[in-house]
């Protein structure tokens, strides 16, 4: 490049980068930082490098070729084969989205064609038949759902993340193992409660205009009370008609199945207070209805009957420990779990309770027993002290006790601890920390 290159942002009053990520010596290589940088630390540095680099960077240049054959008795066939060719590889060389070496940034490949003339007439040496269907198009990764917002004008680049944390926090999606973020049956629900109802609210434009108007407010351009009246007064009007006329079925998104065999009583899915279920029964009937989380393997709008019938089989027992206790699967308030007696241990995400076997149990278990052996310092039966998420404490019964600060876990015995609970109030969690709900049974 001649001269440097210059960007125009989008917004009169867009962010900028934050200081503390701005490079300032291209000289210095994320190799030679490399050795002085944690692993998180150095894929950060290397991130901005390569991206602040390959902005000065010229374009690159792509020449594609494509070929149309015309084939059939009246030509009534068309066939393309398209070819391409890396001229000048430009910013390529220093950076292509989802390439971590400079080695492997040019992620364009040469396709190269074979030399052929107008209307001139190729033999055919193959035919391979296949059906294809229209694909749809593919779910946002974090990334794309950011330049999407970007995009559109939807916040800042201060509330990308907070937002995208969000929704994953609330249950409204989930991150699929290609990092895809996939809609949950609550997302779907909340999603088209609020399209239906609040359609003026819920679209790309609206929040784009409120930035706007913060925008002009900030300019002094717009009284701010005046347009958060505007807004408000209206909105308020419209949460009151909504919460007269919506239906709690409607809310609720409960949808029948059919008949339970057995006691003869409908079955339907809804959602609940603690996410997805299944319901055998009615609130009407004499008898209380009987309820079943559902997986969040199945989709509250595609589960089938005999889908729903089989969370009826939970708590399953899958067999006997060698401790002489139950192996038992379960689907629980915070997720699907195997119980060993007194001890529960979490399955990995997306494993189905229902299909989880005696082999996989057993593995949970033993993993899970090292794990709590490694993190107990000290056992002396209905008091530990343990080494947890947040530092050491003191355990007893059900109710945790924290480690006064300048005391060494290590030298603890069982008369310090009980001294250590008697003059300290149990903890009682984290103040002001989220409480997560997921999956349990409910009477909703």
């Amino acid at each position: 490049m001649k001269k440097p290159r210059f960007f125009k942002n989008r917004s009169t009053n867009a962010q900028e980068a934050h200081e503390a990520i701005r490079p300032v010596d291209f000289s210095l290589k994320p190799s030679a930082v490399k050795e002085s940088l944690s692993s998180e630390q150095f894929r950060l540095y290397s991130l901005v490098w390569k991206r602040a680099l390959a902005s000065q960077m010229s374009a690159a240049e792509i020449a594609r070729t494509t070929l149309k054959i015309e084939a059939g008795v009246k030509r009534e066939c068309l066939f393309e084969a398209q070819g391409q060719r890396v001229v000048f590889p430009g910013f390529l060389q220093a950076y292509t989205e989802g390439k971590n070496d400079v080695d492997e940034a040019v992620s364009e490949k040469d396709v190269i064609l074979p030399k052929v003339e107008r209307d001139q007439i190729l033999p055919l040496k193959k035919l391979n038949l296949e059906q294809l269907f229209t694909k749809p198009p593919p779910r946002y990764t974090e990334a794309s759902l950011v330049k999407k917002m970007e995009f559109e004008g939807i916040g800042r680049p201060s509330t990308y993340a907070p937002t995208i944390s969000t929704i994953q926090d609330r249950g409204y999606v989930e991150v699929t193992p290609e990092k895809r973020l996939k809609p949950t049956s609550i997302g779907e629900v909340v999603t088209d409660f609020l399209t239906n109802h609040f359609s003026e609210i819920v679209n790309l434009g609206f929040t784009a205009k409120i930035e706007r108007n913060f925008d002009r407010i900030a300019n002094g351009e717009e009284n701010w009370v005046e347009m958060i009246a505007n807004f408000y007064q209206p909105f308020h009007q419209r949460v009151g008609e909504k919460d007269e006329s919506v239906t709690r079925a409607e809310v609720l998104k409960r949808r029948e199945l059919g008949t339970d065999p057995e006691s003869g009583k409908p079955v339907s899915v809804s959602i609940g207070k603690f996410g997805p279920m299944v319901q055998i029964g009615t609130r009407e009937d004499e008898e209380k209805p009987r309820f079943a989380s559902l997986p969040s393997s199945l989709n509250l709008n595609e589960v089938t009957f005999e889908e729903a019938m089989e969370c009826f089989a939970l708590p399953l027992t899958l067999g006997t420990h060698e401790s002489g206790e139950e192996i038992i699967v379960n689907n629980g308030r915070y997720g699907p779990y195997v119980r060993l007696g007194k001890e529960f241990f979490s399955l990995p995400k997306g494993e189905d309770p229902l299909k989880t076997n005696i082999e996989t149990a057993l593995e949970i278990i033993r993993e899970g027993l090292e794990k709590k052996a490694k993190s107990t310092i000290h056992d002396f039966g209905e008091i530990r002290v343990i080494d947890g998420r947040f530092g050491p404490y003191i355990k007893s019964g059900k109710s945790n006790y924290k480690i006064p600060k300048g005391v060494e876990p290590k030298i603890l015995d069982e008369a310090a601890c009980l001294k250590i609970i008697t003059e300290t109030p149990p903890s009682k969690g984290r103040k002001g920390g989220k409480r997560k709900f997921t999956k349990k049974e409910s009477s909703a």
